[in-house]
This record gives C-alpha cells, sequence and structure tokens, in this order.
C-alpha cells in the first residue's frame, strides 16, 4: 500500500509528465505552423508588399473605368475591383512595366540609378492641365532668365513670392503659349535621390494621371511623356475620349 507521500509523489510525477508531453505537443504545432506559414508567407515578406500578379482590376473614378493590374498598382489596400477617389501606381522606366521578382531591387529603390516611375490617377482638380497653366499661371511667377537644361528644356527658378519655393519650372519651347512639356522639380541638387520631378496631363473623362520621375530623365521628356499618355489612354475601357488639349 502506498503512503500518503508516496502518492503525492507519484500524482505530482504524473502531473509533470502530462504538462511535459502538453508542451512537447504544442512546441511540435508550432513548429508546423512556423514552416506552413513560413512557405505561405515567405514570398509575401520578400516582396515587402509588391505583387507580381498581371490579373487586372477593374477600377471606376468618377465616370471611367480603368483596368490596371495589380503588379502596377503601389498599395495593396488599392488592389480591388470597385469606386476609388484616387489610384496610385509605379512602373519601371523605360517600358512602364510592373513589378516583377526580376526588378525587385528597382521597386525597392535599390539600385544606383533610379527607374521607377510614381503615378496617380484621380478626377482632374484643375480646368487646364499642367502645358496649359503655363501662361495664364506659372509665366508670371517665375524669373525669365532661365538655363538651358537637357532636351531643349530651359530651368527657371521661381520668385521667392510664387509660393513654390525651393522649386523650379521646367519647360520645353514656351513661344506658342502653351509648351509641349511643363514640369516642376525641386531646386535642392541633393533631390536626385528620389523622383524630384513632376508633371500631370489629362485624360478621359475628366481624369487626370499625375506622375513623379527622377530629375535625370529629364533629356527624355518626348519619349517619356508620349508613354505616359499611352498608358494612361491604354487601360481605359469603353472610352473613346483621349487626351485633353
Amino acid at each position: 500500500m502506498e503512503t500518503a507521500p508516496d502518492y503525492t509523489a507519484s500524482k505530482m510525477g504524473s502531473r509533470l509528465f502530462g504538462w511535459l508531453l502538453l508542451a512537447v505537443i504544442v512546441l511540435i504545432l508550432l513548429s508546423v505552423a512556423v514552416n506552413v506559414g513560413g512557405r505561405l508567407l515567405g514570398p509575401l515578406i520578400a516582396r515587402g508588399g509588391h505583387s507580381d500578379s498581371t490579373h487586372g482590376y477593374e477600377i471606376i473614378i468618377g465616370n471611367n473605368v480603368l483596368s490596371i493590374p495589380a503588379n502596377m498598382i503601389r498599395f495593396s489596400n488599392q488592389r480591388r475591383d470597385g469606386v476609388t477617389g484616387r489610384l496610385d501606381l509605379y512602373a519601371r522606366w523605360p517600358g512602364l512595366t510592373g513589378y516583377t521578382e526580376r526588378d525587385r531591387a528597382i521597386f525597392n529603390l535599390l539600385t544606383s540609378k533610379r527607374h521607377l516611375i510614381f503615378m496617380s490617377i484621380e478626377q482632374r482638380t484643375m480646368s487646364r492641365d499642367m502645358s496649359g497653366r503655363y501662361l495664364p499661371i506659372y509665366a508670371e511667377l517665375i524669373d525669365p532668365n532661365g538655363e538651358t537644361a537637357p532636351g531643349n528644356l530651359t530651368v527657371h527658378r521661381f520668385l521667392e513670392s510664387s509660393g513654390y519655393k525651393g522649386e523650379e519650372l521646367v519647360l520645353s519651347d514656351p513661344s506658342s503659349g502653351k509648351p509641349e512639356f511643363v514640369a516642376r522639380c525641386l531646386a535642392d541638387s541633393g533631390a536626385e535621390s528620389f523622383n524630384s520631378c513632376e508633371r500631370d496631363v489629362q485624360f478621359g473623362r475628366d481624369l487626370q494621371i499625375l506622375y513623379r520621375f527622377p530629375r535625370s530623365m529629364l533629356g527624355e521628356w518626348k519619349s517619356l511623356d508620349k508613354a505616359i499618355v499611352d498608358f494612361a489612354n491604354a487601360h481605359l475601357l469603353g472610352n473613346d475620349t483621349k487626351q485633353i488639349d
């Protein structure tokens, strides 16, 4: 017959064995979960929020329907069908192609030279695009003495009182009153570390696409601007309205 101390020790030993067995089972389950989760989430984590899917989402902005592949939509919460007020995109230049594993370094901004264009599409907020705003707005706000830039462009400093302190206006030949190309760029020489220039054009039914690009691409403005306009129009569904001049 077991004495009381022996019975108590045996009972405690059984409990300890039970807890140890349970701990081992939990550790095994956690190991399996981590292994499976790593396999499932690993590629997603490695992509850092990017998507390499080319599935096209139908997105409604105003009276326009656009079809945009997932790998060109910058933010994951915008990768869905439906109505939105603004759509943020990114693409590799040249070619305006979306994210791929091969281009991971470019999309993570890890290359020495920038090759990434950021774009946003929304309903237009002004009656004229950036080129159309030159004569009625920008021409009065810049130093008329500009400096020559690549691509037969001219760079003009904004006046201190213009409200665009620290920025420059870059434009093609303004003799027609509406230069073919007008962009605003940060004047800081260190701004080349990111996309320091921006330009907007209008398309579709009262839409505008604003794109931001590195200053080093200014010399390619003709091919860049045409590619952006063609891209915007090509992704419109059932809309024959093209860029507004």
